[in-house]
């Protein structure tokens, strides 16, 4: 048959293959603004114009587009590059954050604003709940997309040394809004082969054989390999600096497979349909082993204490909407003497996962090279090797090109989640509101891998722990193995967990004791200078160095005084408020190192090279600011080199909050060592006192004599002093501070539904110096909005044999649009002693806070304790269905009661 397409205007008249989405057909075709993050038109980061209608690609097959009109992202801005006006707002706003969704929203705006004023306009830019139903964002909040939308500017003009403070563009936003911004998968490699995996059906089973010569026999496959044909080397998936934080326990491809849904084997084919076959004509033989999938049974025998309270916590997905893969592939080597393995991955740890690819297949350093594009989106979860390790082993065993790219199902079956935790905790208070004592029982769920297991337990009862003055402290605390998916690193790194039970606690207290919850924070929490104790001791490199959480409590309380949502709340509503708040280290323990390295180059302009990669958390923009005013020009004029393991000497990773207070400081170390070297230099060059030589935005005035910064870069060369031209900066991620958050809602319960709708949202944030507020106020919606998805309906479910059942977004409940409230936003006015220009991470931080002051309006609305997240609707109502009979009394503790 003849098949034409018009795709951006242009035609196309390659058939689509028998049953082949759009999605695939366009990307197949170099239409790399068209993403795939759900399979299932689910997530709407696929849309596309059909005839100017919007259409999720991934449901549409491409043979129906025969003879029509297809727009992608790519295609919205005019022939001469002008940007669409659609894509000129998101840019203005900045209404994205890693920006993989971006095209999505930009696609169903701009049909939507096409169609106003015509007799197809139904309203939906006017109720934008509606419009944005089938689109989903995992970072922003939305907040940021509605302002874009309705034309609100946020970003300002470069100006020379004024960068720091400013709500300065990210660099990236040309490529975000356009579509041509390179993820991962978003390349054309050659002879690429494409990697699926056979997963494990059991939860656990020793493989007796593994018959694979019908799957070698489809057409298209190369290889199959088994754990006959990986390493024996036993290592973590987790990624830290040191590799002893957690425990070696994974194999590449292993013959016990621990959960539902591990890797048993890999096909290697032309394409992915024949890897898929591959994989369905491998005949696995199994001998079924015991398991166990309830954490206190995996401790029986003996018996647990009777705390006071016990809290419960579920398990979560990160849900970032580009999901785990890589490609690997070699590359001539520079100097010319043979080939090197290039791994191009969604990953925030590039140097990590080199030095684990090398120490697992002998593989020296310069000859392996690992890379991140712009991620789209990591949340913790890409602090992990999960797929590198076996593509690497197809690439060395066929010397080829191989890819792999989870589905979203794979997703939940095969990454990594939050950790579950069981929290029994007893505290008690004299009557004056002096906190006596406090002692806990933490479990942590770690599933069937201990990767990340040991730190996040350790992390779990750090700050959530010190935050509170006590005379008397303690804590027991394991992180446990079962047979389920294994969980990870996830923001807060346990800290979200326990501060649940802590705060609720806290609230408890107040109330019983008659006091308002607010004072009794205020009467027992550090203050400034206070020493910080928690179950390790009290750790030398952790300070307080400024303090903010006055201000958090202030800013709260303000909230509270004049505050009249409750005059919204519709009749018969019960309504309520409540606070939690949190502390958290700026940083992780240990060392975090980062090396970074500034130029001057050629055209006059400044190259900033960094290994931290970029995620939405926006540490590239904040990188250019910084070096923007240390060296006293615009941050148009400085161009960044990231996440690439060429670029750098080393960098530990952009996790736990690393970016702006690692990384950032080294940037500075190197901007600030520049400086100097460019003005010793010109000193040089004119015969000019050093101290009279002023850095500028493109030249440097030595006493009134103008030098630019091209002719200073010759001059460099012309003297010998070629190295002058650059400076290295390098951070130790020590010492560190600590960083406050206080959330507080108000909100209105229906006693006949359970339905709870947030009347008002308040965020305070101590993040030091603010160096964009703009991004930092993005930084604090998303935590907030992915909060309370973790708290309202997110979880992870699993069966009794410990598959998960949720392993789809409509059957996993992600945060959307009308979900989300808007959250204002205060920063506390304060300069951190040790962060870069005095600022303090806030990637993390607002998310841990937000599940308690939930869990705290809710108690002060129903007069119930839930104890158990999340809180859906059907688990608040039947607890006040409860207590109207008369079931419990009229106070009341809530944990399980519905699922």
């Amino acid at each position: 048959m003849s098949f034409e397409v018009h795709v951006n205007g242009r035609p196309s008249g390659i058939e689509p293959r028998a049953g082949q989405c759009l999605r695939t057909y366009l990307r197949e075709r170099g239409r790399f603004g068209v993403k795939k993050g759900c399979d299932a038109g689910d997530c709407g980061a696929c849309t596309v114009h059909v005839d100017g209608e919007p259409v999720h690609s991934c449901l549409c097959p491409a043979v129906r587009t025969e003879g029509r009109s297809v727009t992608t992202v790519e295609g919205l801005a005019s022939p001469d590059g002008e940007l669409h006006p659609v894509q000129r707002k998101f840019l203005d706003a900045q209404g994205y954050q890693c920006g993989f969704c971006t095209a999505g929203f930009l696609m169903t705006t701009a049909a939507l604003e096409a169609e106003r004023d015509t007799p197809h306009d139904d309203g939906k830019l006017d109720d934008l709940p509606r419009a944005f139903k089938g689109n989903i964002c995992r970072c922003t909040g939305y907040r940021a997309v509605e302002d874009a939308v309705r034309g609100v500017k946020h970003t300002e003009r470069p100006r020379a040394g004024k960068a720091v403070g400013r709500n300065v563009r990210a660099p990236a936003g040309p490529g975000v809004v356009t579509g041509t911004a390179r993820y991962t998968f978003d390349v054309e490699v050659p002879g690429l082969l494409h990697m699926k995996l056979l997963r494990s059906p059991h939860p656990h089973a020793r493989i007796l054989a593994i018959d694979t010569s019908a799957a070698l026999r489809v057409p298209g496959v190369h290889a199959v390999l088994t754990h006959e044909d990986a390493p024996a080397t036993l290592y973590s998936s987790a990624r830290h600096e040191h590799p002893t934080e957690d425990p070696d326990g994974t194999r590449v491809l292993d013959d016990v497979v621990r959960y539902v849904g591990q890797r048993v084997a890999a096909v290697v084919a032309d394409s992915e349909r024949a890897a898929e076959e591959g994989c369905r004509r491998i005949e696995a033989t199994y001998e079924e082993l015991p398991y166990v999938i309830d954490p206190e049974e995996a401790m029986r025998p003996g018996a647990p204490v009777v705390y006071e309270e016990t809290f419960r916590t579920q398990r979560v997905q990160h849900a970032s909407l580009e999901t785990h893969g890589c490609v690997a592939f070699f590359e001539p080597k520079e100097d010319g003497t043979g080939e090197r393995l290039t791994v191009r991955s969604s990953t925030q740890t590039p140097f990590l996962t080199r030095r684990a690819l090398c120490a697992l297949y002998g593989l020296p350093e310069d000859g392996v090279r690992v890379v991140a594009g712009r991620v789209g989106g990591g949340f913790g979860g890409k602090q992990e090797m999960l797929t590198e390790d076996v593509v690497v082993l197809a690439a060395l065993k066929l010397r080829r090109p191989v890819k792999l790219e989870y589905t979203r199902a794979e997703q939940f079956h095969g990454a990594t989640t939050r950790h579950p935790f069981t929290v029994r905790i007893k505290a008690g208070a004299r009557k004056d509101g002096t906190l006596t004592a406090v002692r806990m029982r933490v479990v942590s769920h770690t599933g069937a891998y201990g990767n990340h297991g040991p730190a996040v337990m350790f992390h779990s009862v750090g700050e959530s722990f010190a935050v509170y003055r006590a005379p008397h402290k303690k804590v027991d605390a394991c992180s446990v193995y079962t047979n389920v998916v294994p969980a990870g690193a996830f923001r807060g790194y346990g800290l979200g967990q326990v501060t649940f039970a802590v705060e609720s606690v806290m609230d408890e207290l107040a109330r019983r004791l008659g006091m308002d919850p607010l004072v009794f924070r205020e009467k027992n929490v550090i203050g400034p200078g206070e020493a910080m104790h928690g179950p390790i001791g009290e750790e030398e490199d952790l300070h307080i160095a400024p303090y903010g959480l006055d201000q958090c409590l202030s800013a709260v309380r303000n909230a509270l005084a004049g505050d009249r949502s409750a005059e919204d709340a519709p009749e018969g509503r019960l309504v309520g408020q409540g606070t939690g708040l949190a502390m958290i280290a700026t940083g992780p323990p240990g060392v975090h190192y980062a090396d970074a390295r500034v130029s001057l180059l050629e055209d006059g302009t400044y190259d900033i090279a960094v290994g931290t990669a970029e995620f939405g958390n926006g540490t590239t923009t904040v990188h250019q600011q910084i070096t923007a005013g240390a060296l006293n020009t615009t941050e148009d004029r400085t161009a960044v080199r990231q996440s690439d393991t060429d670029v750098v000497r080393h960098d530990t990773g952009a996790f736990g909050s690393a970016g702006t207070v690692v990384a950032g400081k080294a940037v500075l170390l190197a901007a600030t060592s520049l400086a100097e070297r460019l003005r010793t230099l010109a000193a040089r060059h004119t015969g000019t006192a050093r101290h009279l030589c002023v850095l500028g935005a493109e030249s440097v005035d030595c006493a009134g004599r103008t030098v630019t910064l091209k002719e200073l870069y010759e001059a460099g060369h012309a003297l010998g002093a070629a190295e002058e031209l650059a400076a290295d900066g390098h951070w130790g991620g020590s010492p560190r501070s600590v960083a406050f958050n206080a959330q507080w809602f108000r909100i209105a319960v229906d006693p006949g539904s359970g339905e709870i709708r947030v009347l008002r949202s308040v965020h305070a944030a101590d993040a030091g110096k603010v160096m964009n507020p703009m991004q930092c106020r993005g930084q604090v919606e998303g935590g907030v909005a992915q909060a309370l998805g973790a708290t309202l309906f997110e979880t992870v479910r699993v069966d009794g044999r410990g598959e998960v059942t949720t392993a789809a977004f409509r059957r996993y409940r992600l945060p959307q649009y009308a979900d989300v409230p808007r959250t204002e936003v205060h920063f506390s006015e304060t300069t951190d002693a040790i962060g870069p220009l005095g600022a303090e991470s806030m990637s993390e931080s607002p998310f841990n806070p937000v599940a308690p002051a939930f869990a705290n309006a809710l108690r002060d609305a129903t007069g119930i304790r839930f104890t158990e997240l999340p809180l859906t609707r059907d688990r608040v109502w039947l607890a006040l269905d409860r207590r109207a009979r008369d079931v419990g009394g009229k106070d009341g503790q809530v944990g399980g009661e519905a699922s």
